[in-house]
């Protein structure tokens, strides 16, 4: 929700693009197709911008500080497609989420997290957009 918000805000504000999470036909299939992107997504990100990421700049002498900066720039840089909102927004995920990383020494729950916040955003936008006049759609 936090991020849906944030994005609408930056949008108004005239620093995001529209995104469209998704533009599948009306199928049967949809809404499993649209889960299965959102969980791709949540391990291919958590697993290596967090966990790989982190342990390989440790082993190669980086500061704590710099691995997290390193890691949540990465992870926002990927995003700039949405524009400078998604660059900010998920460069504090990143460092959110580097810190529960390192807090609970697991990707497991980053991948939970990380895939119920894309499941949120895929299906409800499916289920939504062109029915609430404040999603905006292309």
């Amino acid at each position: 929700g936090t991020g849906l918000l944030f994005y609408l805000g930056v949008r108004a504000a005239g620093f995001n693009l529209t995104v469209v999470p998704e533009s599948l036909p009306h199928v049967w299939w949809k809404i499993p197709v649209l889960i299965a992107s959102a969980v791709q997504n949540a391990v291919l990100e958590e697993v290596i911008v967090v966990g790989y990421l982190l342990r390989r700049l440790g082993q190669t002498g980086w500061s704590p500080m710099a691995a997290l900066v390193a890691s949540a720039v990465l992870r926002g840089s990927y995003h700039l497609y949405q524009g400078i909102g998604g660059l900010l927004g998920n460069m504090a995920m990143g460092v959110v989420f580097v810190l529960l990383y390192r807090r609970w020494g697991r990707v497991g729950p980053l991948v939970a997290a990380h895939s119920l916040i894309d499941i949120v955003a895929f299906v409800g936008y499916a289920l939504l957009a062109g029915k609430v006049g404040w999603l905006p759609t292309a």
